[in-house]
């Protein structure tokens, strides 16, 4: 067969089947040590083993090996990594305890993440990235130098497969539970002499996994999504090499329904008829669920990223790097926030868009030499939009005196400039020893304009007219132009007019600092120190129910200082592996998810900034090859969290002293254990694993421990410590046996059908959580064509 024939074949049956890469394994089963993994923490390679922070790398054969395809499966291979839902569908990611319990579309992360060093600045934006994938490093505490604001928890960077030297193909196909089907598929080498490419595409679709708790046979969790990925490599000579990298995808799933698991009156005598408290909750079943019919969960998000890297070696020594990075996002949602049939919270439309564009450049010198250094700059521009409709007919605050009222749109735009600079030096003092410094100064502003709006029917209109007119609301008689019908911005102003947007530009500036030691106590041991100082920027909400301005403030930035020591150890012929640190973080004005009393409305959310908190802990990793294909894993972290000091209103409205309590997800234990085997027989491998993964109890955000909450109607039970997540353990197998060519396996996760969950949420009158998926499993077919 020619070779233009194959490609043409190959491609079509590619695109057929819109499947993406899957990583290449060796059949011959040989284990890869620790220390022969490549990572680019410092933004250059270096072996793993040889950088003095802590880092997990996983390869691309064990993302596959494992079914690790979003950033929830990333949670449950990296203990310290905590992966939370929202009712927004934007994905919350902490490490050690640090992370941003927000739901707003354009909300900076305290975990950013990247694809081959090209920022996805915000949460949503990472969503399909990790296909097709070299490795995926998990980078952990604060890495402001080189990566920039925003990773005051760690950077997550997705290294993508590059174009091959020869021609290379692969496809797979895959059938599971819930009738899911699944395709991946890779097509690989030279264009030319100087030109080679890769193109890879994933995609999934599945049935419905959850079911409605009032309406027997109404279903919600179907999955429908596609990616693909373009890398072009272009080396025009010696000293210049160019890299396009061009993603796009689409995801139709259904963003998951909730679980109804508490309810609570606000008002004792101005109450709508009790429908509310009629209301069974959600059995503690995987699948249960519930959602009204009139915000049925539907997702349609769209994403194109196009990143172009440049490297030019301007002498022996100096090489300049340029990255242009450029992305566009948008998604059009339903969602029912509440867990229940009837409209307590309903988000009948979550509409946005980002367009964000990244601009780097930077200098380093040759990495042999002794002193090592590298300057740099980067510039953002972000613009977002979100719209939210938000319905609650049978809320308490829907009431007489309220007029009623039931619904409201809400309205945030942004528009962001950041620019920063930054430098590293490294020092081989001795052959064994090494000093390090970074430091980065960013200025960042951001332009916000947010607006609650009237839906028409007028009653939003005429309540805000009362307030704005009424001395209690207005002490000032400030005077205001009367809110019509579908126009205007209703929510309060400072002085207690409605009519205007809240409009206000946050500017800041911070310098980002690390300063550390590697010691080489042989060529198979690093003991290392650090000491660091990140930061995150101040953000804005989109919240539709606001009465005041006050509940539209932004939080403003904060700052994690961290020490860390830990050592790194290859042992027994490289067939043992030990990781090991300790780390302790000095929080400060952590950003949260809070409550504002509103005289409206009573306990409304709003971002709150935490004075003082802190975290400590420590991290243990071993690998162990007892004999020739048997991989044992065990990794472990321990997490401590206080908050030092923070008055605020808590989840009822009331005035509450935080002191003591834990952060937002901060479970004490999280742990892994894994098993992997491989033998060969006949012409090829066969392979099987087990992976465990748990984790201790902890609560999804502040004002939750101790606290009692009154529910039922006239407050006759109660529930304690409501947003509390309870500790829990997963437990997920795999098997199967590949050639050169051909690979067949099967898998199952969570196959003891653990009940669990990862956020507790909490609406005006109700409480609800995210459950767990319940066991799934399948079965996957691969050729490999070289």
């Amino acid at each position: 067969m020619s070779k233009a024939l194959k490609w043409s074949l190959l491609a079509g049956i590619a695109g057929v089947m819109a499947s993406p890469a899957v990583a290449q394994e060796s059949p011959s089963g040989a284990a890869q040590g620790a220390n022969e993994i490549v990572v680019t923490a410092n933004k250059r390679e270096q072996n793993l083993n040889d950088v003095g922070m802590t880092i997990t790398a996983l390869s691309g054969d064990v993302l596959s090996q494992k079914r690790i395809s979003t950033m929830e499966d990333l949670s449950s291979a990296i203990p310290g990594l905590v992966y939370a839902s929202s009712t927004a569908n934007t994905p919350i990611l902490t490490i050690r305890g640090v992370g941003f319990n927000e739901s707003t579309l354009a909300v900076y992360p305290a975990v950013s993440v990247y694809l081959d060093e090209a920022p996805l600045p915000f949460p949503v934006m990472g969503m399909h990235t990790a296909f097709d994938v070299q490795r995926v490093e998990v980078l952990k505490g604060p890495q402001g130098t080189l990566f920039g604001q925003n990773s005051t928890g760690g950077a997550i960077n997705f290294v993508a497969n590059k174009p091959t030297d020869s021609f290379e193909a692969g496809l797979t196909l895959g059938y599971g539970r819930f009738d899911q089907i699944e395709g991946n598929g890779y097509i690989s080498g030279p264009l030319g002499e100087k030109v080679g490419a890769r193109l890879a595409f994933t995609a999934l679709k599945s049935d419905d996994w959850q079911k409605s708790a009032s309406r027997p046979g109404d279903t919600n969790g179907s999955s429908e999504y596609y990616a693909g990925r373009l890398i072009l490599d272009f080396e025009p000579s010696d000293s210049a090499r160019f890299s396009l990298n061009l993603n796009a995808w689409q995801d139709k799933s259904d963003p998951q329904a909730q679980q109804h698991i508490a309810v609570r009156a606000k008002n004792e005598t101005d109450r709508n008829p009790p429908i509310i408290f009629a209301q069974p909750l959600t059995e503690e079943k995987a699948r249960a669920a519930d959602w009204s019919t009139t915000a049925e969960p539907k997702g349609n998000s769209k994403q194109f990223q196009a990143a172009l890297r440049g490297d030019f070696d301007l002498s022996d020594d100096i090489t300049l790097t340029t990255l242009t990075n450029y992305v566009h996002y948008t998604r059009n949602n339903v969602n029912d926030s509440d867990g229940l049939p009837i409209i307590l919270g309903d988000l009948q439309e979550i509409d946005g868009k980002i367009n964000t564009f990244t601009q780097e450049l930077r200098l380093a010198n040759n990495p042999s030499n002794a002193l090592r250094w590298l300057v740099g700059a980067n510039y953002e521009h972000s613009k977002a939009r979100e719209f939210q409709w938000f319905k609650f007919d049978n809320l308490t605050s829907s009431r007489a005196s309220t007029l009623y009222i039931n619904s409201v749109y809400g309205l945030l735009k942004q528009k962001v400039d950041s620019v920063g600079v930054f430098g590293s030096l490294e020092f081989d003092a001795t052959d064994k020893l090494t000093l390090k410094a970074s430091v980065r100064y960013t200025d960042t502003s951001n332009d916000s304009s947010n607006c609650q709006l009237d839906t028409g029917d007028g009653l939003m209109a005429k309540l805000f007219n009362a307030l704005g007119g009424n001395a209690i609301f207005n002490p000032t008689g400030k005077a205001f132009t009367p809110l019509v019908t579908g126009g205007g911005c209703t929510a309060l102003d400072f002085d207690g007019a409605p009519g205007m947007p809240y409009e206000k530009k946050l500017s800041e500036d911070n310098v980002s600092w690390r300063i550390g030691l590697d010691f080489k106590a042989s060529d198979d041991v690093l003991f290392y120190a650090l000491a660091s100082r990140g930061y995150k920027a101040g953000s804005f909400p989109s919240l539709p129910a606001a009465s005041t301005w006050n509940q539209l403030l932004p939080v403003t930035q904060e700052s994690v200082t961290a020490y860390e020591a830990g050592l790194k150890a290859t042992m027994m012929d490289r067939k043992v592996q030990f990781n090991a640190a300790t780390f302790y973080y000095d929080y400060r004005d952590k950003q949260v998810r809070g409550k504002l009393f509103d005289p409206v409305f009573k306990a409304l959310d709003a971002l709150i900034n935490v004075d003082k908190s802190r975290l400590y802990g420590a991290e243990m990793d071993l690998r162990v090859e007892p004999v020739p294909g048997l991989s044992l894993g065990s990794a472990v972290t321990y997490l401590n969290s206080r908050i030092k000091r923070e008055e605020n209103y808590n989840v009822l409205g009331l005035l509450q002293d935080f002191k003591g309590e834990v952060l937002p997800y901060t479970p004490k234990w999280s742990y892994s254990f894994s098993a992997d085997l491989r033998q060969p027989v006949g012409p090829g491998v066969i392979f099987a694993g087990a992976t465990y993964h748990g984790q201790s109890k902890q609560d999804s955000n502040i004002g939750s421990a101790g606290l009692t909450i009154p529910t039922g109607p006239f407050n006759k039970s109660l529930v304690d410590h409501p947003f509390l997540i309870e500790s829990f353990a997963t437990l997920d197998l795999r098997a199967g046996y590949e050639t050169d060519n051909w690979k067949v396996a099967v898998w199952g996760k969570n196959v003891t059908g653990e009940y669990y969950y990862t956020a507790v949420t909490s609406g005006s009158d109700t409480f609800s959580r995210f459950a767990g998926k319940p066991a799934t499993y399948g079965v996957t077919i691969g050729y490999n064509f070289r």
